[in-house]
């Protein structure tokens, strides 16, 4: 079984700022982040944050703002790592790599926000860098898009979209329950 840890990406109050952010989908991503997060412990998983810095000073996750702090209930403990990013991927400008080599973790998890956005990029950059990575599809959500042409994309639709461009060449899509099953209670770090 290979090591594993939860990564949990930018779960900050300021996305809860629907007048900046509009429409959102997967409205239990947060309760399902919750049992992950709470299982994880349980069995003693690594369970790394990140927390996004923007520069943004109009940003809800500026951290000037009340929105850059973590929601609650996920508040790092003592001995799990806050990662701080001011751009899209967890590993740029972050000792995560270097993290999660000197625990030769092998398998993340990731959960958080938001799926087509920090989510995906740091799913990219993990599968790039060799690590297997599970991303749980009903621990992550979206904002609806307005694209370039005009077009708006509803969130469940660019949901949709961001889970299936990383479906098999980046992480494998799974569930909150098969995630548990899988991973959690199953991993090496249960006694």
């Amino acid at each position: 079984m290979k090591k594993a840890c939860l990564l949990i990406v930018d779960v900050q109050k300021g996305f809860d700022e629907t007048n900046f952010w509009g429409e959102r989908n997967n409205a239990n991503a947060e309760v399902n982040m919750l049992t992950l997060l709470g299982a994880s412990r349980e069995v003693g998983m690594p369970v790394m944050h990140v927390q996004h810095q923007s520069e943004n000073e109009h940003s809800p996750l500026h951290p000037s703002k009340l929105g850059y702090q973590l929601k609650t209930g996920f508040e790092p403990k003592e001995d799990e790592p806050l990662f701080i990013k001011s751009v899209n991927s967890a590993f740029i400008g972050t000792e995560l790599k270097e993290t999660l080599e000197t625990l030769e973790i092998e398998h993340i998890l990731i959960i958080g926000l938001t799926t087509n956005h920090c989510v995906s990029t740091t799913t990219r950059m993990a599968a790039n860098y060799g690590f297997s990575v599970s991303l749980i599809h009903d621990a992550t959500a979206a904002f609806k898009i307005n694209s370039y042409d005009g077009t708006v994309f509803s969130a469940q639709d660019v949901h949709e979209s961001a889970l299936a461009h990383l479906h098999k060449e980046f992480a494998e899509i799974i569930s909150t329950e098969e995630a548990l099953t899988r991973w959690v209670r199953t991993s090496p770090y249960v006694q």
